[in-house]
């Protein structure tokens, strides 16, 4: 047995709680540092064709930082193991990083969750799957995101998953950009949780340009 899983599982619900905190305030950090972008003078235009002056490019955290990973997928593993599910995944290319990281760190724990990947368009050769991955037919799953707007990328994941005859328990996201995305994942009847909120990112940002 690894050092790693026996500090992982053999730990008092305190030192547990305290533990997750920790790490919830690591992986804050990480992103506020290498995820962040702020550029009011050049807004970004989002996902759903909204102008923003700031923007959070989850993937060159969750895929650029290995000690991220693993918070990431700690921190998710947390929130997602009281459900059970038999699979995490969710739309190509952001949610990739983060549904391996939560499966990898699932087998640490000895209670391994297989990850899996929708595309955004199934392929026109080979099986045509709109879902890779190896999950056995009617299996619960959790659909995660990198960063939700308006939801409607999580969406289209969760849709694939209801579509191929699979049970989608709950949403979950690593930044809630809090533009409707809940709302919709709820009027779904569908759970939603997040990490953190943009708002504070924000608030951090304007704290920590006050400072300097």
């Amino acid at each position: 047995m690894s050092d790693l899983h026996i500090s992982l599982q053999f730990v008092s619900p305190d030192q547990r709680i305290q533990r997750i905190q920790e790490e919830k305030e690591e992986l804050f950090r990480i992103l506020y540092e290498r995820s962040f972008l702020y550029r009011p003078d050049r807004p970004f235009t989002l996902s759903s064709g909204r102008q923003s002056p700031v923007y959070l490019d989850g993937k060159k955290t969750t895929l650029g930082h290995p000690r991220a990973q693993f918070l990431v997928g700690d921190l998710l593993y947390q929130m997602i193991a009281p459900f059970s599910p038999e699979g995490v995944g969710g739309l190509t290319l952001g949610a990739d990083p983060i549904s391996v990281a939560v499966s990898l760190v699932s087998g640490l724990y000895r209670h391994p969750i297989p990850s899996f990947v929708v595309r955004k368009e199934a392929k026109d050769h080979g099986t045509r799957n709109p879902i890779e991955g190896d999950l056995a037919p009617g299996s619960r799953v959790v659909v995660v995101e990198d960063v939700v707007t308006t939801g409607a990328s999580g969406m289209k994941a969760v849709k694939a998953c209801q579509d191929a005859g699979h049970r989608v328990l709950k949403v979950i996201s690593l930044v809630d950009r809090e533009e409707g995305g809940r709302a919709l994942f709820e009027g779904a009847g569908l759970p939603f949780e997040s990490l953190f909120s943009l708002k504070k990112f924000i608030e951090y940002d304007a704290e920590v340009r006050g400072t300097r």
